[in-house]
């Protein structure tokens, strides 16, 4: 089974989902792949992914989603910067600060967002995009470089020099997106088991 995932899976909902796949369906081969929606999205509908993990809530044509958990968006800053001494921030906490986003997924979609909060204020953020994966990113906001955001997921990741802060009231939903002609065993399997794990998250909220 080819996932296509836009999320870390460091931890969180689909870091649990596969886990417990894995548990009961050791036999079947999982392949994660790394991408954009528009990339995923394409593939699917060549069967060449059976499912993508996405952010939003969009729907494409020609395919089915459901939306099965959310994550808190969270800035990543310098440990001395001195906005790492609040709780919690807000988005006019941020209309001066420089940002960088990786050139990698989900490098554009961050920009784009970064953008549209932004502009919102009346700024235009200042944006480097890094010819760098999401782990040589965060090293890059230790030195200084620039803030960045990432979900959730992804704050496990104790790197030396960084901090996460949430910004308040940002939530982020995440959505399966499949083909409805896909016959494949093992993606009706894990759909099943997602939709059983997200009616669970639910009732514990």
């Amino acid at each position: 089974m080819r996932i296509g995932i836009y999320s870390s899976i460091a931890s969180g909902f689909l870091a649990e989902l596969l886990y417990t796949y894995g548990l009961r369906h050791g036999n079947v081969r999982i392949e994660l792949v790394d991408g954009n929606p528009e990339e995923h999205v394409a593939a699917i509908r060549q069967f060449r992914l059976d499912v993508a993990f996405l952010t939003g809530e969009r729907d494409w044509p020609g395919c089915d989603r459901a939306q099965l958990w959310s994550e808190r968006v969270f800035v990543v800053l310098p440990d001395r910067h001195p906005l790492a001494a609040r709780a919690e921030l807000t988005w006019p906490d941020l209309t001066e600060e420089p940002f960088i986003v990786s050139e990698a997924a989900p490098g554009q979609e961050i920009h784009d967002h970064l953008v549209r909060e932004l502009a919102s204020l009346g700024r235009r953020p200042e944006i480097q995009v890094q010819s760098v994966g999401r782990d040589n990113l965060l090293p890059l906001v230790a030195i200084g470089r620039g803030l960045t955001l990432v979900s959730e997921a992804m704050t496990v990741a104790m790197l030396p020099g960084i901090t996460y802060r949430p910004i308040k009231g940002e939530i982020l939903p995440f959505s399966a997106v499949w083909s409805p002609r896909n016959d494949n065993p093992p993606l009706r399997r894990i759909l099943a088991m997602a939709r059983v794990a997200s009616a669970k998250s639910t009732k514990i909220r």
